[in-house]
Formats: structure tokens, sequence, C-alpha cells
């Protein structure tokens, strides 16, 4: 019969061979936890925070500039980062007003829509190529897909009013992201799909063409059907 000290010596000896074991699962739970809680924060803030301050920044960014402009200040050289103007499309709603900057870098791009360097300034002979994020960072372009032919692009500028009738819907065309000819002053596609009209000047609008991470761009064309003085 054992004595009741071995008894002690045994439970002693099985709880700290025991103990670890019992520990180690429960921390490594405790840190796949830990690390989904991050992985979630991460995510919401990617994909809701970045474009719940990139929209704050777009309503600022905007309301300075049609300040400046009603103070009689415009910027007759842009640089790159700078707001050149307002672009609206109306199918997406009355108050939709998103910054225009110069570049296409991703500090312009979180900020609003990136007039692509080397292509035409809007409203001027030649291709204007607007890019702006589909998801994240103000999201301009989230809806491209419902944009139809005949929609309008307005772009704001100091002095006019320039307002760009679509030629092809915003689920029309798509693209590999290195398809530089929708660059050009006058894009014909070389896979003999959509184009835009024979207009001298155009614009395009290119973003991802999903929703999350993706190598393929959406690509809508538009021809100016108007211009004129901004309204005050």
């Amino acid at each position: 019969m054992a004595r009741p000290d071995d008894v002690r010596l045994t439970i002693g000896r099985s709880a700290r061979t025991t103990g670890p074991r019992r520990v180690v699962p429960r921390l490594v739970g405790v840190l796949l936890v830990l690390a989904g809680l991050a992985l979630g924060a991460f995510v919401a803030w990617e994909y809701w925070g970045t474009t719940w301050v990139a929209q704050r920044h777009q309503a600022e960014a905007t309301r300075q500039l049609e300040d400046g402009w009603a103070d009689g200040r415009a910027t007759a050289r842009v640089g790159a980062g700078e707001v050149t103007a307002i672009v609206r499309i109306p199918a997406f709603g009355p108050s939709y007003a998103v910054p225009l900057l110069e570049g296409d870098s991703e500090d312009v791009l979180a900020t609003g829509f990136g007039h692509v360097p080397g292509t035409a300034p809007p409203g001027e002979e030649g291709n204007a190529v607007l890019a702006g994020h589909r998801v994240t960072h103000g999201e301009p372009l989230r809806d491209m897909p419902s944009l139809e032919p005949g929609d309008t692009v307005v772009v704001d500028t100091h002095d006019r009013r320039l307002v760009y009738e679509l030629d092809t819907p915003g689920d029309g065309l798509e693209v590999d992201a290195g398809a530089s000819w929708v660059l050009d002053a006058a894009p014909r596609n070389p896979d003999g799909g959509p184009d835009p009209a024979s207009a001298p000047r155009l614009l395009t609008l290119v973003t991802c063409a999903d929703l999350f991470h993706s190598d393929e761009r959406l690509v809508a064309f538009a021809h100016l059907v108007s211009d004129g003085p901004r309204p005050s």
C-alpha cells in the first residue's frame, strides 16, 4: 500500500508534466484569436476606414478648391499632387464631387481622381485619362460597372465646365494593367473591341476590374459634348 507521501509526489509530478501540455494549446488559441482580430481590424481599416477618411479629405479638398475659385485664385501651372478640378458623375448622385489631382501615384489616388501624366489635360485636344480606386481610399469608381453609354462625366475647372458623354459602358472593356494603348491620344482597340468615338477631345476612366486586388482594369471612353463657363 502506497504511503500518503507517495500519492502527493505522484500528483505533483503529474501536475508538472501535464500543466504545460494544457497551457501551450490555450496560449496558441489565444494567439490565433488575437491574430484573427488584428487581421480583421486591418481588413476593416483597409476597406472601410480608408474610405471614411478619404471621403472627408475629398470633401475638404473640394471645398477649398471652390473657395479658392470664388476668391479668384487659380494656378496657371500645376505640379504633381495638386488639386486641379472637380469631377462630377450625375449617375452616381447629385452630391457626387471628387477632386482631380495631377499624377497617378498612390498618394494621389488615395485623395481622389488622378490625371495620368502624359495624357491631355481635360478639355484639351487628345485623351484625358483619369484613374480612380474602385474600392478603398474613397472608392470614387466603385459603381463604374453601372455606367451606361450616354451617362455624363462633368469636369469643373476654375473657369470651365467640361461635359463628356460616355461612348462605352462602365463594364464594357476589361484590359490588362499594362495595356498602354488606352492612354493614346486616339485610342484604338487592338483586339477589335470597344473604342471611343472619333472625336478630337476624349476622356477615359480607368479603375480596377474587381473589388479586390486585380491585375485587370475596367476602361470607359467618353467624348466632349459641352465646353462652357463654370456655373458660379
